[in-house]
């Protein structure tokens, strides 16, 4: 489980096709020793598996198996060398909650409609997938690339977020523009809650 506040940018450094699995490894700057074998992290989004471990020109590397259905779900199965992607670590008891609970389970994947920078922020506008659109609510949360934001705006299957200047500057939001895909998380209680309606 995570809260969406991104505490990393990771870069892959290689993609590995093994049948209907992908290996990928991503450098970080967690430091070795504080990551277990087995540890569940946030990469963009999906929660993925250190299925290996080592230490490389300074850094830490942390290798993942990205599975079919999360290649088919997610932006994982276009990830190439090089790409940046945002970390979080899974949560432990007693940590700060400071943005929404995020299981790491991506709902979809949207596009990115347009972006307005003004004074330091940026405005952008989304997509969700048509499926996915009732769940997001004006003033609702959700987390995009794993990164929990607050809904501004909604009409019909678009949305608008506000990026502000310290966001900008510690996830990968500051590279984003017009016509890139997003990792959907959607937040949980409204899943649970129209699940109750339908009911």
């Amino acid at each position: 489980m995570f809260t969406g506040l991104v505490t990393d940018i990771g870069e892959i450094v290689s993609v590995e096709p093994r049948g209907e699995l992908r290996r990928i490894a991503i450098s970080c700057s967690y430091p070795l020793e504080s990551i277990a074998l087995g540890a569940s992290i946030a990469c963009s989004g999906p929660c993925l598996t250190a299925v290996d471990l080592r230490r490389e020109g300074g850094r830490t590397v942390f290798e993942v198996d990205a599975a079919a259905e999360t290649l088919a779900r997610t932006t994982a199965g276009q990830w190439t060398v090089g790409r940046r992607i945002n970390l979080e670590r899974s949560l432990k008891i007693g940590d700060e909650l400071g943005g929404h609970i995020v299981t790491g389970h991506v709902d979809g994947v949207a596009t990115i409609l347009s972006r307005e920078d003004f004074d330091g922020m940026s405005r952008f506008w989304i997509e969700a997938p048509h499926g996915l659109a009732r769940f997001i609510a004006e003033k609702g949360s959700v987390a995009l690339d794993g990164t929990s934001l607050t809904v501004n705006a909604v009409e019909g299957d678009r949305f608008s977020v506000l990026i502000i200047p310290h966001t900008l500057a510690v996830t990968t939001w500051g590279e984003y523009r017009a016509g890139d895909r997003l990792n959907l998380e959607v937040d949980l209680m409204a899943r649970y809650a129209a699940r109750l309606t339908e009911k």
